[in-house]
């Protein structure tokens, strides 16, 4: 039986394990999905020793980035934004394993917003200066947009949140939440923009989905703004590791 899996820590519920461990049922897939909570990433050596028949494996929090000395190889998307989420094993030279690393987060988010936007959406700001950030930045290049980060304190590059003038609220008509802030059970919270400068040509995106509709969401809604949680990038993502695994 094939293994894939998840390493992070902490793991907790994992979207990940459900979600494959029901396609493996549905589909008849001789396969299993397990969760693989390391205290530090030194101990994938050991998850890899004691698991010969892994195909795959998700990368999580806190190791998206810590991961990469540990492979073979990484592929182009995942080297521009410093972080991989999928790693595929391949067979190497005399039957030793190759590790390559991609990041499925930046197809998941690109095929979830390119259907939303349109010739208006030419810049975007995007909240969060975390390992998230990067890959919705480099995402949102390849779509042709360019964007400006945004931080609670001054950042080389980037502005803060007190920086966003009527003028930026203008010209950047695209703005992704990419922070924990709105989430559950902190629902009444939502990052601090200006709400009242949205127009109906803004496009809201929100990596959260816990709530289904937070309040940055809300608050776009009632100005017109088109608006969308990342519950769909979440399954989008899921979708590209498997087929980077079946390649």
């Amino acid at each position: 039986m094939d293994k894939y899996g998840l390493i992070g820590y902490p793991l907790g519920h994992s979207f990940s394990m459900t979600f494959f461990n029901q396609k493996f049922e549905s589909e008849r897939i001789d396969a299993q999905y397990l969760n693989f909570e390391i205290e530090n990433i030194k101990e994938l050596k050991n998850v890899l020793r004691d698991n010969p028949e892994l195909k795959g494996l998700n990368v999580t929090l806190p190791y998206k980035t810590q991961v990469i000395p540990y492979l073979d190889d990484i592929d182009e998307d995942a080297r521009r934004i410093g972080a991989v989420n999928v790693i595929k094993f391949k067979k190497g030279m005399f039957g030793k394993k190759k590790l390559v690393g991609y990041n499925s987060d930046i197809i998941g988010f690109k095929q979830s917003i390119e259907p939303l936007l349109n010739q208006s959406h030419r810049k975007a700001l995007i909240l969060g200066t975390g390992g998230a950030s990067r890959a919705i930045f480099q995402g949102l290049k390849q779509l042709g947009i360019g964007s400006t980060l945004v931080s609670r304190s001054p950042r080389e590059f980037g502005i803060t949140y007190d920086e966003i003038t009527p003028k930026t609220m203008e010209q950047y008509t695209v703005i992704v939440n990419t922070t924990p802030v709105g989430m559950y059970p902190h629902v009444d919270e939502c990052p601090d923009i200006p709400y009242d400068l949205l127009t109906p040509n803004h496009l809201l995106y929100d990596l959260l989905y816990n709530p289904d509709e937070t309040l940055f969401m809300k608050k776009g809604e009632a100005k017109g703004a088109v608006v969308k949680n990342g519950l769909e990038m979440l399954l989008l993502q899921a979708f590209a590791a498997w087929n980077i695994w079946q390649q």
